[in-house]
Formats: C-alpha cells, sequence, structure tokens
C-alpha cells in the first residue's frame, strides 16, 4: 500500500511543487509559528462553534423539558386523588326521550331563545339559538354537561360585538 508521502504519489509530487508549500518554506520560523498557532486556535473556535456549542444547547433544551415534564408529573400526582374521586361520583344520567325538553327548559331559564329544533333518528337534538351575548352561550353549555347533555357539533356566527348565534347538536352522554 503506498503512502501520501512517497515521491512516486501523483498527490504527493504535486504537494512538493505547490505554490502554497513553496510560499510556507520562505516563510521565517517566528512566522511559521505563528501561522501555525493561528490555525490551531482557529481549528478551536470552529470546533466549539459547531460542535460543543450545539451540544450546550441541546443539554440546556432537554434539562429545560425535563423540568417541566417534572413539574407536570408532580402536578398529576397531586390531582390524583380528586380524579379518583371525580371518577367514583355516578355519572348524571339523562334519559334520551327528555332530551328536548331539559334542553328548552335550559335555554329558556338561561335566557336564550331556540329558533329551531330537531330531532335525528339517532337520539341527537338539532338546536338553532338565536342570537345571544356569547358569556351567556357559554353558561349554557357547562349547564347542559352537568346534568348529562353532551354537545357533539357546535357551529356559531358572530352577528354583532360579543353576540353569538348557535348550531348545535346535542346528545345524551354516556
Amino acid at each position: 500500500m503506498s503512502s501520501l508521502s512517497e515521491p512516486g504519489h501523483p498527490f504527493a509530487a504535486q504537494w512538493q511543487n505547490s505554490v502554497l508549500l513553496q510560499r510556507w518554506r520562505g516563510l521565517a520560523l517566528r512566522e511559521r509559528l505563528a501561522l501555525s498557532l493561528l490555525a490551531a486556535f482557529l481549528l478551536l473556535v470552529v470546533l466549539y462553534i459547531l460542535l460543543w456549542q450545539p451540544a450546550q444547547q441541546g443539554v440546556l433544551a432537554a434539562r429545560s423539558a425535563f423540568e417541566q415534564q417534572r413539574a407536570l408529573y408532580t402536578y398529576m400526582q397531586a390531582q390524583a386523588p380528586l380524579a379518583r374521586s371525580l371518577a367514583a361520583k355516578p355519572q348524571v344520567s339523562l334519559d334520551p326521550a327528555r332530551l328536548q325538553g331539559m334542553v328548552t327548559a335550559s335555554a329558556a331559564e338561561q335566557g336564550l331563545a331556540i329558533e329551531r329544533l330537531d330531532s335525528d333518528s339517532d337520539g341527537s337534538l338539532q338546536v338553532s339559538v338565536q342570537s345571544a351575548p356569547f358569556a351567556q352561550l357559554l353558561r349554557w353549555f357547562a349547564v347542559l354537561e352537568q346534568q348529562g347533555v353532551q354537545i357533539v357539533e357546535a357551529g356559531l356566527d358572530r352577528d354583532e360585538e360579543s353576540r353569538v348565534a348557535a348550531r348545535l347538536s346535542l346528545r345524551v352522554a354516556f
């Protein structure tokens, strides 16, 4: 196997005759030392910028993500007893036949006017609500969920400032 330093190798011959090597040999020893030190310094800077700095940034990002996950885990462990007690609590059960009456009654209690009410064969209820303040609709949605009604789909159209008309598909939550 031939080495690059052998005189018979084409690359070695080209290197021996290069202008760069001729200029290097023409420099004084002190200049060669200064250029060698500068090259070593630049190599270290390039290695720091390309290798060390991204690695350090990755370590910091991983540490931050780990701390966030640890905080989330701690929070979830603290909330576990509450979740278990809520899971053990019986869910509100609503008779599907009473869905329409309950929806109209709760809408009236919240001061909402229902424009249209259609029952589907699968037991769901299509409801169109006249324009009302958005906060009022949100309160009604919360009341429906507390009474065992699931909002399957919701389409909201903004009429005026903070007034919204709603089209809902509701069904009994299981």
